[in-house]
C-alpha cells in the first residue's frame, strides 16, 4: 500500500483529493495546520467507508517544525506520493498591497512547498517510485488583477516543478502541476457571481473539486509514470 500526503488536506479541493486517494487504495495523511479537527472528521470518514487515512498538524511555514513531523513519519517506509496543495490567497492591487500580504501568500505556498518535499525527496528516490503533485492555479499561468503575490507564488512553483522533475526523472519519481481555474469550494464564495463565472468560463460554469481529484488520482497512478514536468489545467477551457 502506498502512503499520500496530502497538505492542506481538510480544505475543499484538499478534502477531494484524501477522498479519491483513499478509494485508490492509499493510506492518507491528512495535513492541516489550524483546522485538525476538520481533518480528523474526514480521516474518520474515510475509515468508516473502509479506506485508511490520518490526520497530522503542523505549520508548512515553519522549517523546523514541518521537517521534525516529517522526518519521523518516513523514518521506515517513504511517502510515495505527495500532494501539495496547502495555499492561501490574500488579495490586493499591487500598490496597495503590503508586505505582509505579499510574504504570507509566498511563504505558505512556495515556502510550504520546499519545507514539506525536501525532508520526502530522498526517501522517495531510495523507493525508485514516487509522485510529487502541484496544485497551482491559472493565476500562474495569465496573471490575475490583485493577485500579484498569489499569480507570483503559483508562478513560482510551476518553474520548481519543471526544475525539479529534470532532478528525479531517472528515479522513477514524477513531478507535475494541476492548475485550477474557478473551482467551486467556500474560497470562490463572494469571489465570483455566476453571471461573472458564465462569463469567465467557456463552459459556463465552475469546476467541481472531485474533477480536480480526477486529474490528481490519474498522476498519482502507474498509468501516468511517463508524464512529468507538466503543467496541466483544470479550468473548464478558460485557456
Amino acid at each position: 500500500m502506498k502512503r499520500a500526503l496530502v497538505t492542506g488536506g481538510s480544505g475543499g479541493i484538499g478534502s477531494a483529493i484524501c477522498r479519491r486517494l483513499a478509494a485508490d487504495g492509499c493510506y492518507v495523511y491528512i495535513h492541516a495546520n489550524r483546522n485538525l479537527t476538520k481533518a480528523q472528521a474526514l480521516a474518520d470518514e474515510i475509515k468508516t467507508g473502509g479506506g485508511q487515512a490520518e490526520a497530522i498538524a503542523f505549520d508548512v511555514t515553519d522549517a523546523a517544525a514541518s521537517r521534525a513531523v516529517l522526518e519521523a513519519l518516513v523514518a521506515d517506509t517513504p511517502i510515495q506520493v505527495l500532494v501539495n496543495n496547502a495555499g492561501i490567497h490574500n488579495d490586493a492591487v499591487f500598490p496597495g498591497m503590503s508586505a505582509a500580504q505579499w510574504h504570507g501568500v509566498l511563504e505558505v505556498s512556495l515556502s510550504g512547498f520546499f519545507n514539506v518535499t525536501q525532508p520526502l525527496t530522498m526517501p522517495m528516490l531510495r523507493s525508485r517510485w514516487g509522485r510529487i503533485i502541484n496544485i497551482t492555479s491559472i493565476a500562474g499561468i495569465t496573471g490575475n488583477r490583485g493577485q500579484v503575490n498569489y499569480a507570483a507564488a503559483k508562478g513560482a512553483l510551476h518553474a520548481a516543478t519543471k526544475s525539479l522533475s529534470l532532478e528525479l526523472a531517472s528515479r522513477g519519481v514524477t513531478v507535475n502541476a494541476v492548475a485550477t481555474g474557478i473551482i467551486q469550494t467556500e474560497m470562490i464564495v463572494g469571489v465570483f457571481e455566476a453571471k461573472a463565472i458564465e462569463s469567465l468560463v467557456p463552459m459556463k460554469r465552475a469546476g467541481r473539486a472531485d474533477e480536480v481529484a480526477n486529474l490528481v488520482s490519474f498522476l498519482a497512478s502507474e498509468q501516468a509514470s511517463y508524464i512529468s514536468g507538466q503543467i496541466i489545467s483544470v479550468n473548464g477551457g478558460m485557456i
